[in-house]
């Protein structure tokens, strides 16, 4: 019974976070102001690279006790959301997530970022040689002893003829979770199976230092499907990762195997996998 109120109460949320975007457009002025009390955001111009991409970042300054959330928040919390489209000569951004930290507290898990988080992203240029004018909408969520949606805005200039790259962008950069190969991970391998109103999946990952990783999160590439909070176990040299998946409308869905990601976690490290094969 437990389990069935946390799923309905998390689809809820799920379900719930277009109204809440819709909520900060209606309070638009008075959310800004609430968020500098909060957080301070701002563009790090970065520099060219001499492939033509522009490598930047945006800094979130917190107050003290205060974070902010990765890309998946954990059981509670709101994924950031980036609107990048009044930006001027500007074809993709691409974000490069550094390693986030995870807290669990009475059984609720929360992922993301305290005091500085320097967040690195990949520009490219619409126009090769020209500079680009970066502008930014922010959806984002941020928590002490409550948890509150604020939305901002950045600008900055990014231009051509800047070539020195700036150290606390190679330091996020440096702190981004290892690839599969970087870590040296031998084999994944997901079993899934039918539960009540979803699917189970249960990983499987054969990785060096197993016992080093505590803790896994699992994402899929279907926005409408909520996963929950994995459990982690270690057997016989491996890490194996459990988790229930349901979809936001109570209806079956298919599960596409290489769009699964699991985020390995555990003592300063990370390690991002991609996809995952029958098991």
């Amino acid at each position: 019974m437990i389990h069935l109120i946390s799923m309905v109460l998390r689809l809820l949320h799920l379900l719930c976070a277009g109204l809440g975007v819709a909520l900060l457009a209606i309070a638009g002025p008075a959310r800004a102001q609430q968020a500098a009390d909060m957080v301070d955001v701002r563009v790090l111009p970065g520099w060219r690279t001499p492939e033509g991409l522009h490598i930047a970042a945006i800094e979130m300054r917190l107050r003290p006790g205060w974070m902010t959330y990765w890309r998946a928040p954990g059981d509670t919390g709101i994924p950031p959301q980036f609107d990048w489209r009044r930006s001027h000569n500007l074809t993709g951004v691409e974000i490069v997530w550094p390693t986030p930290s995870v807290r669990d507290k009475g059984g609720v898990r929360t992922i993301g970022y305290s005091d500085v988080l320097v967040l690195p992203i990949r520009v490219l240029p619409a126009r090769s040689g020209g500079d680009v004018t970066l502008t930014g909408r922010i959806e984002m969520g941020v928590c002490r002893d409550i948890c509150v949606p604020v939305a901002v805005r950045v600008s900055g200039q990014l231009p051509n003829a800047t070539a020195r790259p700036d150290p606390r962008i190679v330091a996020a950069l440096a702190s981004r979770p290892d690839t599969a190969a970087e870590a040296g991970v031998r084999g994944v391998a997901c079993r899934i199976s039918p539960i009540e109103g979803g699917l189970g999946l249960q990983a499987e990952i054969e990785i060096p230092g197993a016992t080093g990783y505590d803790a896994a999160v699992i994402e899929v590439d279907n926005p409408r499907i909520w996963v929950a909070s994995a459990r982690t176990t270690h057997r016989g040299g491996r890490l194996i990762a459990a988790t229930r998946l349901y979809h936001a409308e109570g209806r079956s869905f298919a599960l596409d195997r290489s769009g699964i990601r699991i985020t390995v976690m555990g003592r300063g490290r990370a390690v991002d996998i991609q996809g995952c094969a029958a098991g």
